[in-house]
């Protein structure tokens, strides 16, 4: 459920016409610069009810799913 919604997000974001996103994707690969990814976090934010902190790093796409399902628990 969490990668369908933060892939659904990206889209909107993205530069990257046609690309497959996976958990793999980075966000370069998406060509998502730093005040995009802060835009994706608090629209992921009011999306899933989950408090998400803007100063963690993430590389790839799996990395921010893999957080986010943490601070659902």
């Amino acid at each position: 459920m969490v990668l369908e919604k933060v892939t659904e997000i990206l889209k909107n974001y993205s530069d990257a016409e046609g690309i497959n996103i996976t958990k793999d994707t980075t966000f370069k690969d998406l060509g998502i610069d730093s005040l995009d990814f802060v835009e994706i976090l608090m629209e992921l934010e009011e999306k899933l009810g989950v408090e998400l902190e803007i100063e963690e790093n993430f590389a790839t796409i799996g990395e921010l799913v893999n957080y986010i399902e943490q601070k659902l628990k």
